[in-house]
């Protein structure tokens, strides 16, 4: 017979407060530092020089080429320790999810960058425009508009993506739903819970990017 046990819910709704929060902040910072390493990333990429190009290049396909969870894995266990001495899991799965989410937002950019007639970049420069203010005043400001839809996605997915930072500990919403599952048992209670607030974060984000790109 189904039925629900409210008071697991009861114990366990601090933990899945903090745990929301958690998984806000990682989101929020993961995706601010992924963009700006995206935005270098791209930049890089479509340089004609290439010293900046080869190596982003290898890293935006090396990234993109290995599962996210290796890669915490890999922060967690690899550098986290050589920067210090006791593994942070919260470092360790913003550090892993800022670079993933910067492979993936450097391909959107380059697209973006792409899309834009050359011959605007031409202009600009025969206007007596420098490559670089050519870029940040002609380029990048269409190119960025272009791209918010592509860029709302890579948030939502990021959101969702940061439930594997529970594989090393870090108490964001995954890790306290996987807790509570292992004290009771009980999969309707917990993951159905955790499921829903997912989908309240997701829906949020969206219909609020959704104005953004409107705008």
């Amino acid at each position: 017979m189904f039925d629900l046990k409210l008071s697991i819910l009861e114990e366990y709704a601090p933990f899945f407060v903090s745990g929301t929060i958690l998984t806000i902040k990682l989101s929020v910072a993961a995706i601010i530092v992924g963009f700006f390493l995206g935005l270098f990333l791209a930049l890089a990429r479509l340089s004609s020089r290439k010293w900046l190009s080869l190596p982003a290049v290898c890293f935006i396909e090396s990234i993109r080429g290995t599962p996210l969870l290796l890669q915490i894995l890999v922060a967690y266990f690899g550098i986290i320790p050589l920067l210090m001495r006791k593994p942070d899991g919260e470092i360790a799965s913003m550090l892993a999810l800022s670079i993933n989410a910067g492979a993936y937002i450097a391909e959107t950019i380059r697209g973006g960058i792409l899309s834009v007639d050359g011959e605007q970049l031409e202009a600009a420069e025969a206007l007596g425009l420098s490559h670089f203010q050519s870029m940040r005043y002609v380029i990048l400001p269409q190119a960025l508009r272009d791209v918010v839809p592509a860029l709302g996605n890579s948030f939502v997915s990021l959101i969702k993506d940061s439930s594997l930072a529970s594989t090393i500990a870090t108490p964001e919403l995954m890790y306290w739903a996987n807790a509570a599952n292992a004290q009771y048992y009980r999969v309707w209670e917990t993951f159905i819970t955790t499921g829903i607030i997912y989908l309240i974060l997701t829906l949020v984000t969206s219909r609020i990017l959704s104005r953004l790109e409107n705008r």
